[in-house]
């Protein structure tokens, strides 16, 4: 992978390109709960097309069978062995430091006693159970007493594991605390910090290619720094869907390690050519439109798709030669104005 300076092109549908979609799930398939319009018919062409699409998600909460009865519910094609998660990814990442049945000492739900079962680990829930491990991962029941289970084993040597990072969790009432918030409390009682298995790290990338079998896959999410991000840790191509966190004007500004490849509306993306970015004298351009990064000042001038005109405001700012110093320092009058100049066009 290229950590290149504008959106990459493709001639070809990415469907036919990739042999396999690692998609997040939360802002790409669906958003609190609700399939985000369009979604389900796309990855059933992508799906028909060829594409092997795996779900991958940092929620360690639900089982594999639980997301994909979700996914099926919205006409999504899926099956519990196209569900990939970070539980998954943290019991690899134990089993490969741990004895066979080894105790491992869970603060979370389900979907992490599930993981820790299928690589042959014991799920047990207190300090005296003696656990050569504590995992954690979020669940609506996480409680003070399993909290303080946790800190007393990692306090006497335990490995501590946490599925994810995410310090917020999106919900209908606005985002709340995530594992990442969570494991701050067994982190600052024991002084310590836990290896992490979810996005961005790399684990649970390795954990879906390996179920998978994929040669050439192509990582789809909505957030620059956890999906993508995690792409370029790994080496692997991303494209960015604009349904979920992620707007324009965060994405202009990626540093970069947080750069897509591809830039798309939504999964739809999946199914179409992507256009090229040309450089002239005059900026770079992509479909009716043409940008510029003018010192500090971004200016975007011509019209058609509005994914077209980011495409080129991405590539005249990631342009800037210091990287991410000079892309946070663009002018937000000018940013701002490119932005709402978008906003106007299909």
């Amino acid at each position: 992978m290229s950590h290149g300076q504008a959106p990459r092109g493709s001639a070809e549908p990415l469907d036919t390109v990739y042999d396999v979609a690692l998609l997040d799930l939360d802002g790409v398939v669906y958003l609190g709960g609700t399939a985000i319009p369009g979604a389900a018919e796309a990855l059933r062409k992508a799906d028909a097309a060829g594409m092997r699409l795996a779900y991958v998600t940092n929620n360690a909460f639900r089982t594999p069978a639980a997301i994909a009865a979700l996914l099926t519910s919205f006409g999504v094609p899926a099956t519990q062995e196209d569900v990939v998660t970070s539980a998954q990814a943290a019991a690899r990442l134990l089993a490969e430091r741990l004895p066979a049945g080894a105790r491992v000492l869970v603060i979370g739900g389900s979907g992490l006693r599930m993981a820790l079962r299928e690589r042959g680990l014991r799920p047990v829930s207190t300090a005296a159970d003696q656990p050569l491990a504590v995992v954690q991962g979020y669940s609506p029941d996480v409680s003070y007493s399993m909290l303080a289970e946790g800190g007393l084993a990692v306090a006497a040597g335990a490995l501590f594991v946490a599925s994810n990072g995410d310090l917020t969790l999106p919900s209908k009432r606005g985002r709340q605390p995530g594992n990442g918030s969570l494991i701050q409390v067994v982190a600052t009682a024991t002084g310590v910090r836990p290896l992490v298995a979810g996005k961005p790290e790399p684990p649970l990338h390795t954990e879906s290619v390996l179920r998978t079998g994929a040669r050439h896959p192509l990582v789809v999410g909505d957030r620059l720094d956890t999906d993508i991000e995690a792409a370029h840790r790994v080496g692997a191509d991303s494209l960015l869907v604009l349904t979920g966190v992620t707007g324009p004007a965060e994405a202009v500004l990626a540093p970069p390690t947080q750069r897509p490849t591809y830039l798309a509306e939504d999964l739809a993306g999946l199914l179409e050519p992507h256009p090229g970015i040309t450089e002239t004298e005059a900026g770079f351009g992509c479909g009716g439109w043409t940008a510029r990064l003018d010192g500090d000042r971004l200016d975007l001038a011509g019209g058609g798709q509005r994914i077209d005109g980011l495409r080129a405001l991405c590539a005249a700012a990631w342009s800037a030669a210091s990287g991410e110093t000079s892309v946070q320092g663009v002018q937000a009058e000018s940013l701002h104005a490119a932005i709402e100049r978008l906003g106007g066009t299909s």
